[in-house]
């Protein structure tokens, strides 16, 4: 996750009343991380939805898209401060998301990146750390450390 999550892109504490408002907190760190518009963020997120939930189960999100202008994968990691109804498959409330936004162009490595972060989020030991973790640098830290030692 090094290589696609920073420290600045972790937000422990998220507020979201809604799916819809979790998705425009995300879009608007990810402007401001990214420089784009957060906008077609938001746009890009809610279009990816119309295709089918990303709230994957067990209370995870990993809502995802192309942007064009982007250098890279990246990542943003929220923890909510309440669940909030993500029409997940397990139709259970969502309070750990994993943004994932990759350049238009990046096939292999945005499926490449999902899959990461799905096999990182599929642990539940792992999800109750996060959930149970009391600052960003914390989150980052669990973040990081387990891809770290799943790598090894």
């Amino acid at each position: 996750m090094n290589d696609l999550l920073t420290p600045e892109a972790i937000l422990p504490n998220l507020k979201a009343g809604s799916k819809k408002q979790a998705l425009q907190e995300l879009a608007r760190k990810a402007a401001e991380l990214t420089g784009q518009h957060e906008r077609s963020i938001f746009d890009v997120l809610v279009e990816r939805e119309r295709l089918g939930t990303t709230g994957v189960g067990r209370g995870i999100g990993i809502p995802h898209g192309k942007l064009p202008g982007l250098p890279g994968v990246m990542a943003i990691f929220a923890r909510l401060e309440k669940p909030v109804d993500f029409e997940a498959i397990d139709e259970q409330p969502v309070d750990l998301i994993c943004l994932l936004l990759a350049p238009e162009g990046a096939g292999a490595d945005h499926l490449k990146a999902l899959a990461r972060v799905s096999r990182l989020l599929r642990d539940p030991a792992l999800c109750d750390k996060l959930r149970g973790a009391e600052t960003g640098d914390a989150l980052y830290a669990l973040l990081a450390q387990t891809e770290e030692v799943s790598a090894a």
